[in-house]
Order: structure tokens, then sequence, then C-alpha cells
């Protein structure tokens, strides 16, 4: 693993991706910052974050995805590889929020964003941004967001953390074909709010009852509505109400 540790910087995702277009980086390269001043997650909304208190970090994933089709691979190989990290550190209560918010208890404590780049040769090339709440303890305006130091009232060696996270990406990743039927599992056990009965709001605003059932293939989110039917949603599609 080569690690690139940065002061400051707009976005860890943008400079890992500036750096993989002009040299050959070798597989699971991070860069990690102190701060960056335009974090972004999902749907172009932004990450914030006070300085040197959390872990902000972005790896090179490739050979690895050889179909378009598998692109939600990296989501469910990424989000289990950082619960697992936050297990051996016994985090409670962790959880992922389709399609890859890292929860604990209701909290969100993390969030990852994966820009994937197609090349005309058909090879995938993945940039994996994860932003995880580390240190800060203060969430001023942001109810719905916590830290591993809040929940469990310790501090954390961040490098420590991205070690342990990186180790299993690894892990996961080289390992993938030989079972990859077993990381999937893992992502569905692992959903947050999953077989209960919640709200909804649609793109229209419209809010809606539904049980959260799984996610498909290609990354959709199932849900059971209130007429027995099935429906898939993407990202776009559906909001969780909590």
């Amino acid at each position: 693993m080569k690690l690139i540790k940065l002061d400051a910087t707009d976005s860890t995702n943008e400079f890992l991706k500036g750096l993989s277009s002009n040299q050959l980086l070798e597989n699971f390269t991070v860069v990690t910052a102190e701060t960056q001043t335009k974090g972004k997650g999902q749907m172009g909304s932004t990450w914030t974050s006070e300085p040197s208190k959390n872990l902000i970090m972005s790896v090179l994933i490739k050979d690895f995805l050889t179909d378009s089709h598998q692109i939600f691979d990296v989501n469910v190989a990424v989000s289990v590889s950082v619960i697992q990290a936050l297990e051996m550190m016994n985090i409670p209560q962790l959880r992922i929020k389709w399609p890859n918010d890292i929860m604990s208890y209701n909290k969100k404590i993390g969030g990852i964003l994966i820009e994937n780049s197609i090349k005309s040769n058909g090879t995938i090339t993945s940039i994996v941004g994860l932003g995880l709440n580390v240190n800060q303890i203060n969430f001023e305006d942001l109810p719905k967001a916590s830290s591993l130091s809040v929940i469990c009232k310790t501090n954390f060696n961040k490098d420590e953390i991205l070690l342990k996270i990186i180790e299993k990406l690894e892990q996961n990743i080289l390992s993938w074909n030989q079972n990859p039927g077993i990381l999937w599992l893992h992502y569905s056990n692992k959903l947050f709010k999953k077989g209960v009965s919640m709200p909804f709001s649609n793109q229209n605003n419209q809010n809606f009852m539904g049980i959260i059932q799984g996610v498909n293939s290609i990354g959709k989110l199932e849900v059971l509505l209130e007429d027995n039917r099935i429906s898939n949603f993407d990202i776009k599609e559906i909001q969780m109400l909590y």
C-alpha cells in the first residue's frame, strides 16, 4: 500500500483522480488529508469535517471489476470492509444505510463516495472516498451525525483505523472471486432498518410505508410496499425517513 498524507486539499478523491491520470499508481494507493475544503458526498452534497479530527481518505481500486454491471460490487466490498474494521475496534451497533453510509445505532458516523471510470478498453478503475467521524464531538445542526469518540467515549488513533480498513479492503477485494456471495450476504445482513416497517419519500415528495428486503445485484433497494409488491429503487428515487 502506498500512502500519501496531505495537510490539506480540496478533495482527496479529486487529488487521487488527478494523480492517477498522470502516473501509473499501484493498486490500493491511499491519499489522506487532515482537512479538505471541498469534500463531496452522495448526489452532490458536501462533506464537512473539523480539521485533524476525522479520517478523510481516498483509495484507488483497479483490476477488480470486469463488467459495468458489477459496479455495485465495489460498494459492497468497501462498506463491508469498513464495518469489519470497526468491529475489530468494538464499535457497537454497526449498520450500512443503503447504499453505503456507515451507521452506529441510528447515527451516521461515515460516508462513502465511489467514482468509477470506464476506459475505452473496458477496464474499470474506482476511486473510493471515505469520510469517517472519529474524534469530532461537536455536531451542531447535524442531529443525525455522531462519531466514534462520542459513541465510545474515548479518543481513537486515526492511523490505526486507516490501516485496519485498508487491510480488510485488500483481503476482501483480492479474495472476492473465491466466494463473492459471502460479502453480499454480510452487506445484506448489515442493512440499516432491514425488515422494519418505516416511512419513505419518493421523488415527488410523497410519503409511503415500506419494508426493506435487500439490495439487488445492480444496487437498487428492494422495498416491500403496503400492497405486497416489491419495488426496486435507485438512490435518486427514494429517501428514508427515520
